[in-house]
């Protein structure tokens, strides 16, 4: 056959290929993703009226979410679950009896687990007397806002796969993000700033164990890359490549994108690509960011009694002070899904003074946060979320020393804080045992807070799924997963 006649048949063939098999997915994929974001096994259609808002199996209340990731594991047992009967458990070995030959790290395998109570000061706090310690003295006045989730637990006895099942149901990488699966079943509330911000905090510099964070903690994986999580940049242009390079205006940006997205559509028209949309999406939403998003970095417009509310370090850039109070100003704009990171809570040694400084980082910035949301009156539907992957040992790790101890990673307990969104205020649920090790009544699993969370949002978490490698994926995974509902106001 003649070169030219082979290369008409091998293009015609191409060309079927694509338009076919390729085009046939496409339209599959295009349903799913156009369609009602919420599945099932047999998809329904999703209650519209009602004040139930499309994507929702019944009426959220909250709106958006603000998760304030601490990453390195805070100690529970200093901070939040005191025990002051360990006081004669002192330098005594943990009871075989309590840690039941439990996982630990290579940190403290075959190690003495010597017992060491907390030095701080706890005092009881709000209408129910709710335990505090010291460390947190202006978050302490937030008492009766606050739900104190002291049964939680996790699988994960790393910082790897604990954060990464924190932010995405699952220790396997590559699993959306909690963001990204709102993003996704929910959609937009603002057309001119993301679904989803993350805006990692400069640490306290005394710190150590500073682990690196890494994008798939707010990635997209499997779903639609336009879902995945916009990242804020702690110096220079809030998001990368924000400004338009020298001798290139607005205008002849508008025009540029034009041009642009005319080649993209009729590239999607050939060969269906789905990402090609997104592209287009996320390249307009570029184009209005340029605007929207230095008037929402922009603090100058905040009264000189606000930036006193979140403290001095409100003016650094970067900061947890100023993230917190872009956060609010992100809920007052309605983006969906609002994550801070904040770094350097891995005490494997000198807990005390390290852990005062990271107190020091978020006890006024935090408050701070729930005051304004409230005072403005957006604390109701939105849903503040405290936590790390996991918890501390009540064991020491290193020197018996009031100054110098440090704890190990504990998965089996440890507490998360959350305020506003449809929870109680003021209350405190599950509990440990008497060495803060064990859990024992209503355990909350990672997954369950998942749960509870999408069920805050009006999302049955059941329902919000996604086909991939032949299985409906959802966030809480394939294991039992369960609303806590006494946690509900």
């Amino acid at each position: 056959m003649h070169p030219f006649h082979l290369n008409e048949v091998l293009g015609n063939r191409r060309r079927f290929l694509t338009h076919s098999g390729m085009g046939l997915g496409t339209a599959a994929m295009s349903s799913l993703i156009s369609g009602p974001r919420i599945a099932s096994a047999s998809p329904s259609k999703l209650p519209t009226s009602a004040g139930i808002p499309t994507g929702c199996q019944f009426a959220p209340k909250a709106k958006r979410i603000i998760f304030l990731f601490m990453a390195g594991g805070p100690s529970q047992i200093d901070l939040f679950d005191p025990k002051p009967e360990l006081e004669k458990q002192f330098n005594k070995p943990l009871p075989p009896s309590v840690s039941m030959g439990q996982r630990v790290t290579a940190m403290t395998k075959g190690k003495a687990q010597m017992v060491m109570p907390t030095p701080f000061k706890f005092q009881q706090k709000g209408e129910n007397g709710i335990w505090m310690s010291e460390l947190l003295p202006q978050l302490s006045t937030q008492v009766d806002k606050l739900c104190f989730i002291d049964s939680m637990n996790t699988d994960s006895i790393n910082h790897d796969p604990g954060k990464t099942a924190f932010c995405t149901g699952s220790e396997i990488p590559g699993k959306p993000s909690m963001g990204a699966w709102l993003s996704y079943g929910l959609g937009t509330l603002n057309k001119d700033l993301p679904d989803y911000v993350v805006m990692p905090s400069a640490y306290w510099a005394g710190k150590v164990n500073v682990q690196a964070l890494y994008s798939r903690l707010w990635g997209s994986g499997f779903l639609p890359s336009k879902h995945q999580g916009t990242s804020f940049q702690t110096s220079g242009d809030p998001v990368l490549f924000l400004s338009n390079p020298t001798g290139v205006d607005a205008k002849v940006r508008r025009r540029m994108l034009d041009s642009l997205g005319q080649l993209n559509r009729k590239h999607f028209g050939e060969i269906g690509d789905p990402e090609i949309e997104t592209t287009i999406a996320q390249q307009e939403m570029a184009f209005r960011m340029q605007t929207s998003v230095p008037e929402l970095t922009d603090i100058s417009d905040e009264s000189q009694e606000t930036l006193a509310m979140y403290g001095p370090e409100v003016n650094n850039p970067g900061s947890y002070a100023r993230n917190c109070l872009l956060a609010r100003r992100m809920a007052e704009r309605d983006v969906r899904f609002i994550q801070l990171f904040h770094r350097g809570w891995d005490h494997h040694s000198k807990l005390p003074p390290n852990l005062r400084g990271q107190c020091k980082d978020v006890d006024q910035p935090t408050t701070a946060l729930l005051r304004d949301l409230e005072q403005r009156g957006l604390l109701d539907d939105t849903l503040v979320v405290f936590a790390g992957e996991f918890g501390r040992t009540v064991y020491c790790q290193g020197k018996l020393d009031s100054e110098t101890y440090g704890r190990d990673h504990h998965p089996r307990c440890f507490t998360a804080l959350l305020a506003g969104g449809g929870v109680k205020g003021g209350i405190r649920y599950g509990k440990t045992d008497e060495f803060s090790y064990n859990v024992v009544s209503d355990g909350v699993h990672v997954r369950d807070l998942h749960a509870t969370m999408l069920h805050l949002l009006g999302v049955d978490h059941r329902q919000l799924t996604f086909p991939f490698q032949g299985l409906d994926q959802k966030l809480t995974g394939v294991e039992p997963a369960r609303v806590v509902k006494e946690i509900i106001a």
